[in-house]
């Protein structure tokens, strides 16, 4: 008696089991890396299995560094996509996507039973594509043969970062690979198309262009700054020569004509004039103190 109570109580303990199975609900989605182009469309996929007897309630929250906010709450969108979004079943599709739509959202659908609550969710990040603006680009407008020169390329809004192309007069520049053909070019530069650098360690006249850069990432139309001129110049070692010549003659000059002045006594007089001014003034006092006295 006792061992068919025990089976009938095993059998119900397995039949609610079943039941809870059966009745369970699953989360899946298309796609869990969704990138979108700035002002075109989004879709975040979320697709659910449940049972017909089960109430659903659907949640959206964006999963950010300061914290969780909801997207989607109480049968409506909050924040910035209240007028941009809307649902596809319990997917969301959201129009004219912006920068700061960027980040990882998650879909959360909780089910009620007779028996339990169920929740199950699904994590999307949302990657919004940026074209690149116009890179700032500086050139020295002139350099001297053999020294270090840098030229510089960079746009801060592209996503994914843009890559630097630099160009001297109209024709794109070689990047330095190290290959047997690098070196036959005679490449005397570094060009970096990461950060956007142009290194010459020693410039030289054959170096002296116009020079501009253009940023591109993928995404729309790549951006190109105006050209700028950069001069080299040899060294003027003659022109130096003669600078230093012309100074040192200057201050031999400016020597000779203290040594003369010195020689013609002009200090001295000056010195012996002052100090006769001045024993003339302390005597002057000196008389009238004795005179006061006197009196």
């Amino acid at each position: 008696m006792a061992s068919r109570s025990l089976r009938l109580l095993l059998l119900s303990y397995l039949g609610v089991l079943c039941y809870h199975k059966v009745t369970g609900i699953s989360i899946e989605t298309d796609n869990k890396n969704v990138k979108a182009e700035e002002f075109k469309e989004a879709i975040l996929s979320c697709k659910h299995k449940f049972s017909k007897e089960m109430s659903l309630r659907i949640e959206w929250k964006k999963i950010q560094s300061r914290g969780v906010s909801f997207v989607y709450y109480n049968g409506e969108f909050t924040g910035d996509l209240k007028n941009r979004a809307e649902m596809l079943n319990t997917g969301i599709h959201i129009r004219n996507v912006t920068r700061k739509d960027s980040g990882t959202y998650r879909c959360e659908i909780s089910a009620k039973s007779e028996h339990r609550q169920h929740l199950e969710e699904a994590t999307i990040m949302l990657t919004v594509l940026v074209a690149p603006t116009t890179p700032v680009c500086e050139v020295p407008s002139s350099a001297m043969t053999g020294t270090v020169v840098e030229l510089s390329c960079k746009e801060t809004e592209g996503s994914p970062p843009s890559e630097y192309q630099w160009y001297k007069n109209g024709v794109a520049l070689l990047e330095k690979t190290g290959t047997g053909g690098a070196r036959a070019a005679n490449i005397t530069y570094t060009m970096n198309k990461k950060s956007g650098t142009l290194l010459f360690n020693t410039v030289t006249k054959n170096d002296t262009g116009e020079y501009f850069c253009e940023a591109s990432n993928g995404i729309g139309l790549s951006q190109k700054c105006s050209v700028k001129r950069m001069q080299v110049d040899d060294l003027n070692v003659s022109g130096i020569i003669a600078a230093v010549v012309f100074v040192a003659l200057v201050m031999a000059l400016c020597g000779l004509g203290v040594f003369y002045a010195q020689k013609k006594g002009y200090f001295t007089k000056e010195s012996s004039s002052q100090k006769k001014s001045n024993y003339q003034s302390t005597s002057e006092k000196d008389f009238k103190h004795t005179k006061s006295f006197v009196i």
